[in-house]
């Protein structure tokens, strides 16, 4: 039986809009469908008053993939922005990444000698060899001034349990920089789209047919005789009805608040590394764009980590051993699953920065089509 389509694919978040895209620009019919009531996944934004306001968390494209530059930037204008997130700890502001002026913020210290000697210092004095836990890795990364000013409080708030009960394998490192510069990211390539994401996401989707409010899992056999093949870009363990048993997650919710100020806090993210509030940052939205820092209101959204149950957006996977056993056995499961592509995060139980988001969505679509 023919096919009304080529491709069906599962989510219009940044995995399938990208997916998409590739398809639809190589003469290929596409249908999207989509759970949420509208577009983007968790890089959708809105429109508040004129400030794009990131619904589920800022987020800030950065690469050192040319490829991945380019192909963001051919489908929405953008702007250069490079993101200087500060910490909030006891009443004191830090700057992030730790660089110089986290150091002399810390400490006193002028000079990188210094700073080094301090942290060195301090690492040795834990004599930490075989680091048992997160608190213990980062104690022998960066001793404790840094860790319990600037990671212990966060880190404990975002995945919900004591550093010492997280396994070490969370922070593999902790960049240290010697000089001054508040650059979180080391990329060549970083910007943000004019408008806000949703933009981006519209111009991807120009040409398939969308339909919204949508539950593929729960019209499976009938949607999935519309297509020859199915880009999957849902959570792993829910596709297969959770048979295995569920992987685990941490989510995310937000408190987003109109203000009468022209500032709330005078930088774009602040994150908040004390155990209290219970908050991890705050994300003041009109700070992403020079243009609008005039406006006499403001938007601000507050994040808080949540404990993952279904119904909830999965944000974080948690990779212990038992979730990466498991992950690996669905994912067994997904290569017999026949016309069917799993791509993204949620269908990979993984992670990604947007960039890498695109190339694994080029990566699959060269796989299948060839270039």
């Amino acid at each position: 039986m023919d096919k009304r389509y080529d491709y069906l694919i599962i989510g219009s978040g940044l995995s399938g809009a990208t997916f998409a895209r590739l398809a639809l620009d190589k003469g290929k019919s596409v249908l999207v469908v989509e759970k949420r009531a509208s577009l983007g996944g968790n890089i959708a934004t809105s429109d508040v008053m004129g400030i794009p306001v990131h619904l589920y968390g800022p987020h800030i494209f950065h690469t050192d993939s040319k490829e991945a530059y380019d192909f963001f930037t051919s489908h929405v204008e953008t702007y250069p922005f490079i993101n200087s997130p500060l910490a909030f700890y006891k009443g004191r502001y830090y700057h992030m990444p730790f660089n110089m002026n986290t150091f002399e913020e810390l400490w006193g210290v002028k000079t990188a000698e210094e700073a080094k000697a301090k942290i060195e210092e301090e690492v040795e004095k834990e004599g930490i060899e075989k680091p048992a836990n997160l608190e213990d890795q980062a104690l022998s990364l960066v001793g404790r001034t840094i860790f319990e000013t600037l990671v212990k409080g966060y880190t404990e708030k975002q995945w919900g349990r004591d550093c010492r009960e997280l396994p070490s394998s969370i922070i593999k490192r902790l960049p240290l920089r010697f000089t001054y510069n508040n650059n979180y990211f080391n990329d060549p390539y970083q910007c943000l789209p004019k408008g806000g994401y949703s933009k981006l996401i519209d111009n991807l989707l120009k040409g398939a047919e969308v339909r919204l409010g949508v539950d593929y899992l729960a019209h499976k056999a009938e949607l999935r005789s519309l297509a020859d093949k199915v880009i999957y870009t849902g959570a792993l363990d829910e596709y297969f009805d959770y048979r295995l048993g569920e992987l685990e997650w941490r989510s995310l919710r937000f408190e987003t608040e109109i203000k009468p100020l022209s500032s709330f806090q005078g930088n774009p993210v602040v994150n908040y590394t004390d155990r209290e509030p219970p908050y991890t940052r705050v994300c003041e939205h009109k700070m992403f764009d020079e243009r609008l820092k005039k406006l006499p209101y403001t938007v601000v959204t507050y994040e808080y980590p949540d404990e993952f149950k279904r119904g909830k957006i999965p944000y974080y996977p948690i990779n212990d051993a038992h979730n990466g056993s498991l992950a690996s056995a669905y994912q067994a499961l997904a290569e017999k699953e026949k016309g069917v592509y799993f791509l993204g995060r949620l269908a990979n139980y993984a992670y990604f920065d947007m960039d890498d988001t695109i190339l694994k969505a080029m990566d699959l679509f060269d796989a299948i089509e060839g270039r």
